[in-house]
């Protein structure tokens, strides 16, 4: 005969009640405004660079930091301008524009030419000395690096235009790169500069 057995007997787990309906949780979704957008996009660091095309006997230039290398088959560029910019004109009348990728001393031609309306002008550019390499668009000199690009193609994006360019020629030299973060333009070797203009 065997002993009686005296144990507590084993407990199931407890279970809390679920939904009645079982599913994924729904996505809440925020309004996001200019500001907040603003503020997020600001903590971005990237380059600078300045984009410049000729239409006839003028010659425009912007400054921008949204250059992106899209491909290298073809090797292809992308840079981002205000859809009305009389320079988005020019690119789109004469096809084709250059971009430079300035260095951390040229940050005098980045704010000039943030400036609304000071870039364009009928001929040359006293202040900012530039030559032209494949298409004759203007390159400006001493920048650290330069893409030059016929208009391979123009992307709606909002209030901008995304000019994609198909790259004829490219160079660069060493040195330290201008960047731009939180309003300022900085180099690596000093990273705080006044605060800058808005750009487009």
């Amino acid at each position: 005969m065997s002993a009686p057995h005296t144990g507590t007997p084993a407990r199931a787990p407890a279970t809390r009640p679920g939904p009645a309906h079982a599913g994924p949780a729904p996505v809440r979704r925020a309004g996001v405004g200019t500001e907040a957008f603003r503020a997020a996009a600001r903590r971005w660091t990237t380059g600078v660079a300045v984009i410049t095309a000729r239409h006839g006997e003028e010659v425009f230039a912007k400054t921008v930091s949204s250059l992106c290398t899209l491909s290298l088959d073809p090797l292809l560029v992308s840079v981002a301008v205000s859809a009305r910019s009389p320079l988005a004109a020019a690119v789109r009348a004469d096809g084709r524009y250059a971009v430079s990728v300035l260095a951390g001393h040229q940050e005098p031609l980045a704010r000039h030419f943030a400036a609304p309306g000071a870039g364009r002008a009928r001929g040359p550019f006293p202040a900012a000395p530039m030559s032209t390499r494949t298409t004759g668009a203007p390159v400006l000199e001493d920048c650290l690096a330069w893409f030059d690009c016929r208009l391979h193609t123009e992307l709606p994006g909002g209030d901008h235009a995304v000019l994609v360019g198909r790259v004829t020629a490219a160079g660069a030299v060493p040195g330290e790169p201008l960047i731009y973060h939180h309003g300022e333009y900085r180099t690596l070797a000093d990273p705080h500069t006044p605060p800058t203009g808005a750009r487009t």
